[in-house]
């Protein structure tokens, strides 16, 4: 990649520029670190405007569950099999009880069915010398090929699976199932999207939810910059994640963009952030050092009012006592 210097803006959010030259560096740093890796991210110019793209990761820092779509855009999703399935050749009631027949159906075989040969071949029978199956129960017969094909019909080819998985991507290994299309990502956990300068938080996450078919809306969600230390920081509306992860670092170590509900996280400033992984007795310490502290400023204001006010009041009275000038 060519990083020469460059003079122009770039946006970073809201009325909140970078210089080129300076994101270059930024860049720089950010690729040497995945270097050999697929993290890293490439830059072009198009339209005199100046576009970076690449892989994003993306924590899940979720309390609730999340809903998965029950069908994807382009596939067909087959019902479970059912109770009625085993009887579709037999008669149902409307209750779904078999109705069973008063006599036993005669089957009748024409001699366009029968075979070519002229010579009559005795059908298959048991070995207990029972009558041929296919006379005794033809359309139990029929039901049992019918749900042997449902069944193989529900394996799906090689070729089948990866056209769903292009569909439908996995969080962590979990596929959509009937069962567990309610559930909760682990925290922490990361995933990815492929991203560009260009595009603002709202994008990204409509991006994330649709590539693993949440049905969720974006709105309950936002991306936070969270720090070690316990900093974090909500990406407004306007900014550019991408942009924003590659002024932070690379080093996930330090900082990590997480996924998280809007109304069950707080931001967290630095100057809060330095203290919340204390103690309660040392946090109960720094408390009584400020306290005191702040008596003692108190009490040294005390002292310097009551020092000029004196000096103030000896001045009115000698002013008092002076006889006026003629």
């Amino acid at each position: 990649m060519d990083y020469n210097n460059q003079t122009s803006l770039v946006p970073c959010g809201q009325d909140k520029y970078i210089s080129k030259n300076e994101l270059l560096l930024h860049l720089k740093t950010y690729n040497l670190y995945y270097e050999g890796q697929n993290l890293q991210l490439r830059h072009r110019e198009e339209e005199d405007e100046f576009i970076v793209e690449g892989l994003l990761n993306i924590s899940w820092g979720l309390r609730r569950p999340i809903r998965l779509q029950m069908q994807d855009d382009h596939e067909r999703i087959r019902p479970p099999p059912s109770s009625s399935s085993w009887h579709s050749g037999c008669n149902l009631g409307a209750q779904g009880t078999i109705l069973k027949p008063l006599t036993i159906p005669k089957v009748q075989i024409s001699e366009m069915d029968s075979p070519s040969d002229s010579s009559e071949t005795p059908g298959p029978t048991d070995s207990r010398g029972l009558k041929p199956v296919q006379e005794d129960t033809p359309q139990l017969m029929r039901t049992r090929s019918d749900v042997g094909v449902r069944r193989r019909g529900n394996v799906r080819t090689p070729s089948d699976q990866r056209r769903i998985r292009r569909h439908r991507f996995s969080i962590n290994g979990h596929f959509y199932n009937h069962k567990t299309s309610v559930f909760t990502p682990a925290y922490g956990s990361v995933t990815n999207v492929r991203i560009n300068s260009t595009m603002t938080t709202p994008q990204v996450l409509r991006l994330l939810l649709n590539k693993f078919k949440i049905e969720n809306s974006a709105e309950e969600f936002a991306l936070y910059v969270v720090h070690t230390s316990g900093e974090k920081q909500k990406l407004k509306n306007s900014d550019y994640p991408l942009v924003a992860r590659i002024l932070q670092g690379p080093c996930e170590q330090v900082s990590k963009v997480f996924l998280m509900e809007k109304d069950q996280v707080e931001e967290i400033t630095y100057d809060v952030a330095q203290y919340i992984k204390f103690e309660m007795p040392v946090l109960k310490s720094f408390i009584q050092k400020l306290q005191e502290e702040e008596d003692r400023e108190v009490k040294k204001l005390m002292r310097r009012y009551t020092v000029l006010r004196l000096m103030i009041r000896q001045r009115l009275e000698e002013i008092a006592e002076t006889p006026a000038s003629i």
